[in-house]
């Protein structure tokens, strides 16, 4: 994909916001003209949740596939990012200052028909299923360890992310 094009992850995201009666404003990664000159990883949405009594969220979409039969303790479910996005979004958060707060909105495509939800809600679009999972990048990064040195890349074990993550329900309504 170049530049400013959004992949299947973020283009279904964009879809369920806009059936959600959501208000958003998707961030062209290629016209970033007002900080053209710094050096901070964009981010894909700013979010208004309903109601407008929460903080709007900085949304970084990560796409991911799960390939498991369950989502009942959520485990197996790849929930790495790189320093770079913890930087990006916790900058961001800096620049916008208060009522703003970076999310990374974990994108799960479903690859198996059969799977058992639990209690999650999926979103269909396409031939694919999803479904989103939230963490507040300022949560992430106390709760990260590394993964790859080489790739500067970073995760959390299950536990940590079963405590930190939530559906993007309860964020936006």
């Amino acid at each position: 994909m170049g530049l400013g094009v959004p992949n299947h992850f973020e283009t279904a995201f964009a879809a369920w916001l806009g059936e959600s009666r959501l208000t958003y404003v998707p961030v062209d990664q290629a016209k970033r003209a007002a900080f053209a000159r710094c050096n901070i990883k964009s981010f894909d949405f700013l979010i208004y949740p309903l109601g407008g009594c929460r903080d709007v969220l900085l949304a970084e979409v990560k796409g991911r596939r799960f390939e498991g039969s369950s989502l009942e303790r959520l485990t197996g479910l790849p929930c790495w990012v790189t320093m770079e996005d913890i930087r990006g979004l916790m900058k961001w958060e800096d620049i916008f200052g208060p009522g703003y707060k970076g999310y990374f909105i974990f994108a799960y495509e479903i690859a198996k028909p059969d799977v058992d939800l639990d209690r999650f809600r999926s979103f269909e679009f396409g031939d694919r299923r999803y479904v989103y999972l939230c963490i507040a990048a300022e949560e992430y990064s106390k709760a990260m360890r590394s993964r790859s040195a080489r790739w500067q890349t970073v995760t959390l074990g299950a536990e940590d992310f079963r405590s930190c993550a939530v559906e993007i329900e309860k964020l936006v309504f």
